[in-house]
């Protein structure tokens, strides 16, 4: 049991890394920009399709990985300029509508692309096995991802508190018209938020890409939990979005591991199967609740 306490534990760890490059940019756009980006969900998996392509094309799994994180961020950039600045002095209703219809138009184009079947993406040969790890055996791949996960969370850290971009940045995030006031190039730093948001989006997508499915629509699901991510930890703090991914990645792992084999003592195996996760999935939104009851404006708010 505590085998698989551990394991479960390093898997939800692995999660929440992975949502937390999901909600990092989203946060930012949301908290900054003020801009309810619905689309952000096709960012990613713009990227992991990018990342597959470039993966089969080259037979290089860091080849596509490169090409998905530049080439999401180029697409990024061409998309606030040409198409969601122009949604930034619209109202929220506006914006979720503008970014939906990008939605249906990304799933479109990608079935267009490269058609409606799931593309393969296979971890590089090297990570393909298991290692020893704590007395069992723990995917190498899965431990890639978390360290990955783990050097973007501090090089965010260092950006956003130690350099002059950051400090532009958090001074957005608490109050935009005094940064605009104090010469803050906006418009640069909108840019520059989402181009950076698109890149972490794509390289969650294809660091995911062997562990889920490449297919038309993967965006949406994990946008809703991005979204729960960011009410959780405060919109607009890198902070609160680390934590955020990480309690809602353990919840969620721990939960769909450990709550069927409880609920087994007191119920049939197949009504606990299916209980189960569907208990897990739950326990997101009542932690997610829970903190709104007591901290209306997240764990740790930009604007504290």
């Amino acid at each position: 049991m505590t085998q698989l306490i551990l394991e479960q534990a390093l898997n939800g760890l692995q999660f929440g890394l992975m949502l937390f490059l999901i909600a990092a940019g989203l946060t930012l756009v949301f908290g900054i920009m003020d801009m309810i980006h619905l689309s952000h969900g096709s960012l990613y998996m713009g990227g992991a399709y990018l990342g597959a392509a470039a993966a089969q094309a080259s037979g290089s799994f860091l080849v596509g990985l490169s090409a998905a994180v530049l080439g999401m961020a180029v697409i990024g950039v061409l998309l606030e300029t040409a198409v969601l600045r122009h949604f930034y002095r619209r109202d929220h209703l506006a914006q979720v509508l503008a970014t939906f219809a990008l939605i249906l138009i990304s799933n479109d184009l990608v079935r267009m692309i490269w058609g409606p079947q799931p593309l393969l993406l296979n971890p590089p040969e090297a990570l393909a096995g298991p290692i020893e790890l704590f007395g069992f055996s723990y995917p190498a791949y899965r431990l890639l991802i978390i360290a990955v996960g783990l050097g973007i969370a501090l090089a965010l850290y260092w950006l956003i508190g130690h350099t002059r971009a950051g400090m532009w940045v958090r001074a957005g995030a608490a109050n935009r018209a005094m940064a605009e006031a104090l010469g803050v190039d906006v418009r640069r730093l909108f840019t520059g938020l989402f181009a950076l948001g698109a890149a972490l989006a794509a390289l969650a997508g294809v660091l995911l890409g062997p562990l889920l499915a490449v297919q038309v629509g993967m965006g949406e699901n994990i946008l809703i939990l991005a979204f729960v991510v960011i009410v959780i930890g405060g919109i607009g703090s890198i902070r609160g979005a680390l934590v955020g991914s990480l309690l809602v990645g353990i919840v969620d792992t721990l939960g769909r591991a450990l709550l069927p084999t409880l609920l087994r003592a007191v119920a049939p195996a197949d009504v606990a199967s299916q209980l189960g996760p569907a208990l897990a999935s739950i326990a997101i939104y009542l932690l997610m609740a829970g903190v709104l009851f007591w901290r209306p404006a997240g764990l740790f708010p930009a604007r504290a």
